[in-house]
């Protein structure tokens, strides 16, 4: 059941409950998973799962951008404006574009970060807001 809230977005009963706090957490680990999860031993790399789905041609870049997705929507779920919500879909948009070349791709989403580079505009404007 989705109902609204007088002083804003709407409410999902699964999510309500959260804190900013809690879903900041709870989306930190999602993007770290998903863009830094593995350091490459004696380098200062490190890849995610959107670097290793990825790899699988076709549905890979599409599959990982399902978690891109759900952080674009916690983070409207939290208000971020859109004007902030648009240049967090363009930083997927643009890993989905260029991540979807075959092996160069690959390389562009292991520097490109698109989730944690929207995480970092997430925690700027809680950050701001306190």
């Amino acid at each position: 059941m989705i109902s609204r809230t007088a002083a804003g977005p709407r409410v999902y009963p699964r999510t309500a409950s959260l804190s900013h706090t809690e879903r900041l957490a709870r989306l930190e680990r999602l993007a770290r998973f998903m863009d830094a999860a593995i350091a490459i031993p004696g380098t200062r790399i490190s890849l995610g799962a959107d670097a290793v789905v990825g790899l699988v041609p076709g549905v890979g870049d599409l599959v990982a951008k399902i978690a891109s997705a759900y952080i674009l929507y916690e983070a409207h779920q939290m208000g971020i404006p859109k004007h902030k919500l648009v240049r967090m879909g363009g930083n997927v948009l643009l890993d989905l574009v260029f991540g979807s070349v075959p092996i160069a791709g690959d390389v562009f989403d292991v520097f490109w970060r698109a989730n944690l580079r929207n995480m970092k505009i997430v925690r700027d404007h809680v950050a701001k807001a306190k």
